[in-house]
């Protein structure tokens, strides 16, 4: 299994079930290097405690699982999704 997929599986099994908890979740956006990148979804996705989240959850499970990540960001672009929406604003459709 490549490192992308390993680490979706991770995300997937152990991570995301314990953010549930608190409604919300995590999505893989990219990897680069040793970085993992990754967005906060649901209720996590304004949480003022997500750093702390990605560092003591997070970054924990796939760090312990998958030794050649060195560190997990949040990811702080913008989506895809809100591009186009913007567009579509700018256009002048709702």
């Amino acid at each position: 299994m490549d490192l992308e997929n390993q680490v979706k599986k991770l995300l997937e099994e152990e991570v995301n079930p314990k953010l549930a908890e608190h409604f919300g979740g995590a999505e893989l956006v990219q990897i680069k290097e040793d970085t993992v990148y990754i967005k906060m979804l649901g209720a996590c996705g304004g949480c003022p405690s997500v750093q702390t989240t990605i560092e003591e959850v997070i970054e924990d499970i796939i760090l312990k699982e998958l030794p050649q990540i060195k560190r997990v960001c949040l990811y702080q672009g913008v989506s895809d999704e809100m591009i186009d929406f913007a567009k579509r604003i700018l256009a002048g459709e709702r």
